[in-house]
């Protein structure tokens, strides 16, 4: 068994949000109105981590797609809200997720999730998505109050599975979850899916791949025991 323990983020990282384009561009005439969106949700819980204020992330992504649908000058119904919100539990894994974990978990690391969703909404994205018995368990930042990339959830994933931060390897795709975890002492691995980028005024990871599969060959030969 590794010492190290893997979490993993999931939207973006795990799962793949481009799925949800054709709803946008039905609900909003433009598919790029869910990056707007997402972008939004992003900035809007980095707000409330800076200021001090809490909302789960549902409400953060509830008040983001108001702020867009506002600037778009469009009008949500009740439905729509929900059809939007609630398909965030029903994402597709990218298609290398799948057998990536299955050989870091053969490889003997333990892996575990940590999500800025609730997570009530992280096990029903694991169970659609058929990931949730690659996990030994499924963690959301609302149980700390205080959401990625402050310290906190990343010491609330330590203390969950009974060891210390510098013996918890973060893969994310988003540069700020890296930033966060390395500076809350954790190790991380980035996942550079199209369009993400790190942060060059942040330290970097160690480990660096174009997706999964490849942060997981490098994680192997990095954090594999001797």
């Amino acid at each position: 068994m590794s010492g190290t323990v893997l979490i993993f983020d999931v939207n973006e990282t795990l799962l793949d949000l481009r799925a949800m384009d054709p709803l946008f561009l039905q609900i909003f005439g433009d598919a790029a109105a869910r990056r707007q969106w997402f972008q939004q949700v992003v900035q809007n819980f980095l707000v409330s981590i800076v200021v001090g204020s809490y909302a789960d992330f549902g409400t953060i992504g509830r008040g983001a797609l108001e702020m867009v649908a506002q600037r778009l000058e469009k009008t949500l119904t009740d439905d729509d809200r929900g059809r939007i919100l609630g398909m965030l539990r029903e994402l597709p894994p990218y298609p290398e997720v799948g057998e990536s974990l299955k050989r870091l978990k053969a490889a003997g690391f333990r892996l575990g999730t940590l999500t800025n969703s609730t997570r009530a909404v992280a096990e029903a994205q694991m169970r659609r998505s058929g990931l949730i018995d690659r996990f030994e368990q499924i963690l959301s930042a609302d149980e700390a109050r205080r959401l990625k990339p402050a310290p906190e959830p990343y010491r609330l994933a330590a203390a969950r599975f009974g060891v210390l931060t510098g013996e918890i390897r973060i893969v994310a795709a988003h540069a700020w979850d890296i930033a966060g975890a390395l500076r809350a002492g954790c190790k991380a691995a980035f996942v550079a899916r199209p369009g993400m980028v790190l942060d060059p005024i942040q330290p970097a990871p160690n480990i660096v791949g174009r997706d999964l599969a490849e942060v997981a060959d490098r994680i192997i030969a990095t954090d594999s025991p001797a």
